[in-house]
């Protein structure tokens, strides 16, 4: 079979349900001037689907096999090679990536094996934790990338003091912002989210845990379910499958009679519950985004954040779980002014128009294969 050159269109590479929030206005952008390969990292036929379906987007044109539920070697050597083959049968004129998951790793390294031009959205984050496998990915896609697309001047700043010409270097805010607009329900079904779970608005706490560094330390594991189990108001706890079996393996099943646990919840409803929530606890990347547009308080519960700018901003306070982490879980519920001075407080990730200014940038890509950008530039 000969190959195909498809110099106008652009391959959008995704595999996770982040992935496709925060891709899902670039997709929509392009237009037919892209389309989406699924790398099946994380696919679900029907929550995947759903995800598609939320945002009104197109059904991937290529999906990858057997990439879920193996090892992280396993998952990248086979994203890798399947992406190389899908690649060289039919050639994009440029790859898209996205964050640091194995798939936008792999994806960067089968666009740079074949000399595709790779644009990496959400570029230049760094935690400087080298025991976290998202920040070797996200160095490992800064050294391939054509296009960097940052979302903050920091980010910006650490791509530049790491020798990326400035000149590849796009300050574009982060599509998460008008991926949380987008995807916030109005009011009334708010109310109905709440009055579904039984909570009553600024009197719960939403919480998320998922990481290996607190999922698999049964007793670091044990801290976190029990400052959030004695806390004075109901805490409303999505239980992600990770978790549920770590606490299974730990003994702590009777720490969560406390809670109010619920499955995983999809996007919307999540945005919904956190928009109302007097405080969010969470070890999630995506939340640390969030909540700076939802204006609500995080305690982030990690050794270490890509995502110093919630921190800064005064959104987001990160502890490493410890034994004052009940009192100090109790304090932040307490600290009614954290809550209140965040409603006037700017997002530091722009103001929703980044895949707008990422879409300009890649169809200039596509139509003349020229990066012409400056990191100086006002982020949008």
């Amino acid at each position: 079979m000969n190959a195909r050159i498809n110099p106008a269109r652009a391959a959008i590479v995704l595999g996770t349900r982040p992935e496709i929030i925060k891709l899902a206005g670039v997709i929509d952008g392009l237009g037919e001037r892209g389309y989406v390969v699924h790398s099946g990292q994380h696919f679900d036929d029907e929550l995947s689907a759903q995800f598609f379906a939320d945002y009104d987007l197109p059904p991937p044109e290529v999906r990858l096999a057997g990439v879920g539920g193996v090892d992280r070697a396993g998952q990248f050597a086979e994203i890798l090679r399947q992406l190389t083959a899908a690649f060289t049968a039919d050639r994009p004129g440029a790859v898209i990536v996205q964050g640091d998951t194995n798939t936008a790793a792999a994806g960067a390294m089968a666009a740079s094996f074949l000399d595709i031009p790779t644009v990496h959205v959400e570029a230049g984050l760094r935690s400087y934790d080298r025991a976290m496998p998202e920040e070797i990915n996200r160095q490992l896609i800064g050294v391939v990338a054509e296009l960097h697309c940052a979302p903050t001047p920091l980010s910006g700043a650490q791509l530049v003091a790491e020798g990326v010409p400035s000149e590849r270097i796009l300050l574009t805010g982060n599509t998460v912002v008008e991926a949380t607009r987008m995807m916030l329900p109005d009011d009334a079904a708010r109310d109905a989210a709440l009055a579904a779970h039984q909570v009553t608005a600024g009197d719960y706490v939403l919480a998320t845990i998922h990481r290996p560094e607190n999922t698999d330390d049964a007793d670091r594991l044990s801290v976190i379910m029990t400052a959030l189990a004695n806390l004075p108001c109901p805490v409303l706890l999505p239980l992600h499958p990770r978790t549920r079996a770590a606490i299974e393996r730990a003994g702590l099943e009777s720490l969560l009679t406390g809670m109010r646990v619920v499955a995983p919840l999809d996007h919307p409803t999540f945005l919904a519950l956190a928009s109302r929530a007097r405080l969010l606890v969470s070890d999630s990347g995506g939340v640390q985004e969030e909540c700076t547009v939802l204006k609500r308080p995080l305690v982030v519960l990690r050794n270490s954040t890509e995502r110093p700018e919630a921190i800064d901003a005064g959104f987001a306070r990160r502890w490493i779980p410890g034994p004052d982490l009940p009192e100090l879980l109790a304090a932040a519920v307490a600290d009614q002014d954290w809550g209140d001075g965040l409603a006037t407080v700017s997002s530091p990730y722009g103001d929703g128009t980044a895949s707008a200014a990422i879409v300009a940038a890649v169809l200039r890509m596509l139509d003349t294969a020229e990066i012409d950008f400056c990191v100086g530039a006002r982020a949008r």
